[in-house]
């Protein structure tokens, strides 16, 4: 979209166009009759289209022209020049989307001045559309940790490509996010990012979502398919798509080009998709709610997404990031964190990972006094911690154990969450706890606990198999 395309059935008067414009520095393209026009237009929509109203030997006059342009291409303003023109005939142009009408023989200057207000004005919708589009999602990707940096390797990999790219992990662990990372950085990234989600789009109401519809009430109203045309479509949890519109959209991924619901005509587009998925599709497949053709169509390249409990030494650097966010978009207290209360948050359970750490910040600073750090107290849960007094409370589950058992059961979990916490590095563990690494080594033999490779990072678990010694 960076040239100008002249149509006119009359040879001097398009090359004499084409001759000043290209003085102007505009790139220019010719057409002589409705068919070359609309190949040159399906090749590469043009930055703007200067059109004849009166096309000798057509299929299509300039109004017809008009039309289907604007319908399949409303970005691209239109220019009508006529011999003929009467109000009426003008009226009618403009009624139908055209920038403006210019009678025959023209002023070349008046000519200038209304392509240059038209590129102009096309430029700002386009950018005005584009940050709509985009919302206020950002594509920030926070972390330092193993996993956070395995994750990043494989994202920037096919950032470059057109590749489709499908990824997993539970719900909240920021799939959005990276799949945001991804078209930040491609050659796509001036064009829009349309997120679909799968989950909360009306099953009945999902084609006309994806594909827009016609209607002789309303006209052309276009989907968000077409929406992301140059860009990117995402799929959150694409899982829940309805089995008759994935079929659809397989069609799509192998044509790239669909009818609106209620129309006739091909809409072509050119996107790249990226899905996500917190089920395991395979299993999907196997229970008949998931095709299996669109499942290899969307999963060219499959990267799993870790969550939060598997990137625990992000913890802080997040709830930082999450700290200055609430500041600046809503005038919250920029607070820092205790040790304590970064420690607490790093042993803590996160069922909805990164988007629950996210909520429990704005919460945190919304319900909090004062400005000064936050501290372990202001944040919630029913972990045992110490009391004013300095005691422990403890969970009703130690209570019940004899102390052998419940000494063994607490050691263990202590354990556990403190490696998990430093991201598997025994040496830290053994640093933060006040233990030669050696007795550490014994200490987690005994209590059955054994460390793993676990996306890029070393997660501790308990060894079932392992017999518990004294």
């Amino acid at each position: 979209m960076s040239d100008i395309l002249i149509v006119d059935d009359e040879r001097d008067i398009r090359e004499l166009v084409s001759d000043i414009l290209e003085d102007e520095g505009y790139a220019t393209r010719l057409a002589g009759n409705s068919d070359d026009c609309m190949a040159a237009i399906n090749t590469e929509p043009p930055a703007l289209l200067i059109l004849d109203i009166w096309l000798k030997d057509s299929r299509m006059d300039g109004i017809d022209i008009l039309k289907t342009v604007k319908r399949d291409n409303p970005d691209v303003p239109v220019v009508i020049i006529s011999g003929h023109g009467n109000i009426e005939i003008a009226v009618a142009a403009i009624k139908q989307g055209a920038y403006d009408f210019i009678e025959k023989p023209f002023n070349i200057d008046q000519l200038m001045v209304v392509i240059k207000r038209a590129m102009e004005a096309s430029r700002l919708r386009r950018e005005n559309s584009a940050l709509k589009r985009r919302g206020v999602s950002t594509a920030d990707m926070i972390g330092s940790s193993p996993a956070y940096r395995g994750l990043i390797g494989q994202l920037d990999k096919v950032t470059k490509s057109n590749g489709r790219v499908m990824l997993s992990g539970p719900a909240g662990c920021g799939k959005e996010i990276a799949a945001r990372y991804v078209h930040a950085r491609s050659n796509r990234a001036r064009g829009p990012f349309i997120s679909v989600n799968c989950a909360t789009v009306e099953p009945e109401r999902m084609e006309e979502v994806l594909f827009g519809r016609e209607t002789a009430a309303r006209g052309v109203e276009p989907g968000l398919l077409e929406q992301a045309h140059g860009g990117v479509v995402y799929f959150d949890e694409v899982a829940d798509m309805p089995l008759g519109t994935q079929s659809k959209i397989l069609r799509v991924l192998v044509d790239q080009q669909f009818q609106r619901v209620g129309g006739t005509d091909k809409v072509r587009v050119d996107l790249r998709v990226i899905s996500s998925t917190s089920r395991n599709l395979e299993s999907e497949i196997a229970a008949g709610r998931f095709r299996e053709e669109l499942y290899h169509r969307l999963n060219v390249v499959p990267i799993a997404v870790p969550s939060l409990e598997e990137r625990r030494e992000d913890i802080p650097l997040l709830a930082e990031h999450f700290i200055t966010q609430c500041h600046e978009a809503q005038g919250l207290p920029k607070r820092s964190l205790s040790d304590e209360a970064i420690a607490l948050m790093q042993t803590m359970i996160w069922p909805g990972n990164v988007r629950q750490l996210k909520n429990l910040v704005e919460r945190v600073l919304i319900l909090g006094d004062g400005t000064g750090p936050i501290e372990a107290r202001e944040l919630p849960g029913d972990e045992a911690r110490p009391t004013d007094d300095g005691r422990v409370v403890l969970t009703g589950a130690l209570a019940t154990l004899p102390l052998r058992e419940a000494r063994e059961a607490f050691e263990r979990e202590y354990l556990l969450t403190q490696i998990n916490r430093f991201g598997g590095n025994i040496s830290r563990t053994a640093s933060f706890v006040g233990m030669e690494r050696s007795a550490l080594h014994r200490k987690l033999k005994s209590l059955g606990v054994v460390t793993s490779s676990k996306s890029g990072a070393r997660v501790a678990r308990v060894d079932t198999s392992a017999e518990t010694v004294d």
